[in-house]
């Protein structure tokens, strides 16, 4: 294999430059071309295709985002858009795509193999909802990112001995959450994976306040509740004056952290590496901090759970 594409697909991530810097060297160094395609499988589509370089990609390390662009591409879903692909391919003489992004990213390489194309996805997404690896690209830096705000709001909020509640991204996967409220410190977590009662947390911050502690702060999931609307039940049951503050795309945002800069590079290689011996419709993550890959639909299978045991020393920690 001697000619190869990437592109980012889907929401954008922290990570996805150090993926695509990593492809393009990985790809020179076994003598192959990179291609870098534009706005997705939208872009594909419509033969938005340049060639990179070592030159192109050198100091993109540093920097959030993706400089290939991205997008949703409702159309790639039917079969004259997976097709019309296929021909761009040949136009371009790209025997192979490598793509970044989550599970929607996933099910639209899978359909690209099955017609031929050889592919191979790395999981970019910060929800870290992807089961079969234990990392995505642009979680860790999604976490750094909310407890930095975290720490911002709690001050203020101590300042006006008021409540806190603030909402992470994640989708139905509470990772950010319960990792945030974690390194963070956080008084009270509400995640999608776990019952809550917000009765009882107003029970809760009462008590907290009766012990003297007059400001708490509560990180919940996007995908268990929306903050405005816990903060006003928790306003109007205890009468403390309770804010709201939703974080939002900041998450997707920044510089990488180290720690997803090296997985992309890793996760990225073994992409490169598995193309040019020709291996198709795989993925590629990281268990026990070993790059591994598996077949894309055995992959999407895979069912995302709660860490148990994180979510119960986070509880501890709270109690106590």
């Amino acid at each position: 294999m001697r000619r190869i594409g990437v592109l980012s697909s889907g929401g954008d991530t922290p990570g996805m430059n150090a993926a695509i810097r990593s492809v393009v060297k990985t790809g020179a160094h076994l003598s192959m071309d990179v291609m870098g395609i534009e706005y997705g499988f939208r872009g594909l589509m419509q033969g938005r295709i340049r060639q990179l370089t070592p030159e192109n990609v050198e100091k993109i390390i540093y920097k959030g985002g993706t400089i290939l662009k991205t997008c949703r591409c409702p159309e790639f879903v039917e079969k004259e858009g997976q097709l019309q692909a296929v021909r761009v391919c040949e136009a371009f003489d790209i025997e192979g795509i490598i793509v970044i992004g989550g599970d929607g990213s996933m099910r639209g390489a899978g359909a690209l193999s099955a017609l031929g194309v050889n592919t191979v996805t790395l999981p970019g997404t910060i929800d870290n909802d992807l089961a079969y690896t234990d990392f995505t690209i642009g979680f860790d830096t999604a976490v750094n990112g909310v407890i930095e705000e975290m720490s911002k709001v709690n001050d203020t909020m101590i300042s006006h001995d008021r409540i806190g509640v603030v909402e992470v991204m994640g989708n139905k996967c509470g990772d950010i959450a319960l990792y945030s409220a974690l390194a963070a410190g956080a008084n009270f977590l509400i995640l999608p994976e776990a019952p809550f009662d917000l009765d009882e947390i107003c029970s809760e911050l009462v008590k907290a306040r009766l012990k003297g502690r007059f400001s708490s702060m509560i990180v919940v999931s996007e995908g268990a509740a929306h903050a405005a609307d816990v903060a006003k039940y928790i306003g109007e049951k205890t009468g403390f004056d309770t804010k709201s503050v939703v974080l939002g795309y900041t998450q997707r945002g920044g510089n990488p952290s180290q720690s997803d800069r090296i997985l992309a590079s890793r996760l990225a290689e073994q992409a490169v590496r598995l193309l040019y011996k020709g291996v198709s419709n795989r993925t590629v993550g990281i268990q026990n901090n070993h790059v591994v890959d598996m077949d894309i639909e055995e992959a999407l299978k895979v069912k995302k759970k709660l860490d148990v045991g994180l979510y119960k020393l986070c509880q501890t920690l709270m109690e106590s």
